[in-house]
């Protein structure tokens, strides 16, 4: 991978060290599906990041993004997110696509694709309806195999 794809690699390396470190934050069957979640501000420091808590928080909506998401607000001091990248080792869901645009989010750059509840382009496209505001630039397939694998080795250890 090389040029603008490429200069992702970082923040998704960090995304990944989130996803490794939500699967263990809960021992044994309890713990959380390996989804990590940095968000970048305009000069690409990183001012948000999180992985799943569903588990470790009893909240369903402890998402790795939502997670990263709150964390960059109150590191801004405001739920506005205009000159942000959300960058998230696995294609958000309907729930987290909606919470990408609810902070004007314009940017998303995730690994692996979801075949199953994927929302920004796989099984819906929240993130390019029209009808739900400015259109977000959607880049997919930073370190796929490397954010693919780790959800893989999750399910196989956890069926």
């Amino acid at each position: 991978m090389t040029g603008y794809l490429a200069s992702f690699e970082p923040a998704m390396r960090l995304a990944l060290a989130e996803a490794r470190a939500a699967s263990q934050a809960v021992a044994g069957a309890d713990a959380d599906v390996p989804v990590g979640a940095v968000v970048l501000d305009e000069a690409g420091t990183v001012i948000g990041q999180g992985g799943n808590r569903r588990e470790a928080t009893s909240d369903p909506s402890a998402h790795a993004e939502v997670v990263a998401l709150r964390a960059a607000g109150r590191s801004r001091g405001g739920w506005r997110l205009p000159d942000c990248t959300l960058v998230v080792t696995m294609e958000p869901c309907t729930m987290c696509a909606g919470a990408l645009l609810a902070a004007r989010v314009p940017r998303l750059v995730y690994g692996a694709a979801d075949p199953r509840a994927g929302a920004a382009g796989s099984v819906w496209d929240l993130l390019h309806d029209p009808r739900l505001g400015p259109q977000v630039e959607v880049r997919g397939g930073v370190l796929a195999s490397e954010c693919a694998a780790v959800l893989q080795a999750f399910f196989e250890q956890h069926r």
